[in-house]
């Protein structure tokens, strides 16, 4: 009875008519293959400790894939699953995460690229859909095994792992566990709904959308290394308007971002907390020079996902264009959301500086033909959030 009740509330996703309306096309004409299964396991509680959370409460297919619910740490980060932990990290989407490599070091550039979080610590999609289920401040399983035997009492999901990972899977909780997370990077890899390539920008790249005169010039100005030269960072294919630009080089860089003191106080954390970022991920071996760096996200969508950054300090997105500006122009050294100056990066140490300065001082006009840009980058179903924003 549980799982009917999943896959009703997966259906939409799949583009398929709600049960309630046509109850006989629930399951699929060819069965539940591994992709579905994915699916299925994606939007169940149990594999939370105590059965109140799914993959989807932070990565909702109605709000962009993140968390946007409202809690206590005001969506800087998400709400565990004991209702009382919280994490130190903003929730990055799920969309068009498949297109980050798979974690590796690039000897030609000498640097880390790729992988899945903040800091990458997970190589591939797999490894990442096993982490959250263990984490203490998410999910909360206390162990591999314990979501296994949650796995094993379920017969459609005895029947399902048999199918597609063969009887020999439950030899082992390793194996299941492994199976598990196969099925959940299946179903990110192959579900079209997780990389729709559906915004204004797309379109006008198919001809199906005209680019207003402000679009027009913030697209330029992403675009040009003489410009904002917001592309050195986030650009994934060597030619520009390809049809699969993700907007992320899926690099690891320091940009200086501040502390959260609210977070900082919400956790609580300490004023001492220090997030170290990739140097963090024990694939770099205690590499100092990777302190304080985090991997570039993808802009896709990124102007309804507030708030920005990996600690959530910024609330607005033309705050962080501000923040980036403030390091070629003088006239930029008060934050607007604090009246402040900008306070100190969180990790000094290790700051691009180099790259940060590529980029011209920008004008006000500026700033916003390239906020015009941003929001040309919100896919078609997400529009009513970017809406919403703007109210």
């Amino acid at each position: 009875m549980k799982i009917f009740f999943i896959l009703i509330g997966i259906l939409t996703l799949n583009g398929v008519t709600m049960a309630a309306e046509k109850p006989a096309r629930v399951m699929p004409a060819n069965g539940i293959d591994k992709p579905l299964l994915g699916q299925i396991l994606f939007f169940d509680t149990a594999l939370s400790w105590h059965g109140n959370q799914n993959c989807a409460t932070c990565h909702n297919a109605d709000t962009v894939f993140v968390d946007l619910r409202d809690n206590a740490a005001q969506r800087m980060v998400s709400l565990g699953d004991d209702l009382q932990s919280f994490g130190t990290r903003n929730t990055q989407s799920m969309l068009y995460a498949k297109y980050s490599p798979e974690f590796y070091y690039d000897e030609k550039e000498q640097q880390y690229i790729g992988g899945q979080f903040w800091d990458g610590r997970a190589k591939n999609l797999a490894e990442q859909a096993g982490q959250p289920p263990l984490n203490p401040v998410e999910m909360g399983m206390p162990s591999k095994e314990a979501l296994a035997e949650r796995l094993w009492f379920n017969p459609m999901y005895r029947r399902l792992f048999s199918q597609h990972y063969g009887e020999q899977v439950w030899q082992s909780v390793e194996d299941i566990y492994q199976a598990m997370q196969d099925a959940l990077a299946v179903f990110q890899q192959t579900m079209p709904l997780l990389a729709p390539f559906s915004s204004k920008y797309d379109k006008s790249l198919r001809g199906e959308y005209q680019l207003t005169e402000q679009e027009q010039r913030g697209k330029a100005l992403f675009f040009d290394k003489q410009g904002a030269n917001c592309a050195s960072c986030h650009q994934l294919q060597a030619q520009q308007d390809h049809p699969e630009e993700t907007f992320s080089n899926y690099h690891y860089y320091n940009l200086g971002v501040p502390k959260n003191p609210f977070l900082l106080q919400h956790n609580p954390l300490g004023e001492d907390f220090v997030d170290l970022g990739l140097f963090e991920n024990p694939q770099v071996n205690g590499d100092e020079a990777q302190k304080g760096k985090f991997k570039v996200p993808s802009l896709r969508n990124v102007a309804v996902t507030a708030p920005y950054m990996h600690n959530g300090v910024f609330r607005e997105l033309k705050t962080v264009l501000l923040f980036l500006d403030h390091y070629n122009n003088s006239a930029r050294q008060i934050n607007p959301e604090t009246q402040l100056p900008w306070q100190a990066a969180e990790y000094a140490t290790t700051l691009n500086y180099a790259e940060l300065t590529q980029a011209r001082a920008l004008s006000d006009e500026e700033i916003e033909a390239l906020l015009s840009f941003l929001k040309l980058l919100t896919d078609e179903r997400y529009e009513y959030l970017l809406q919403d924003r703007e109210k």
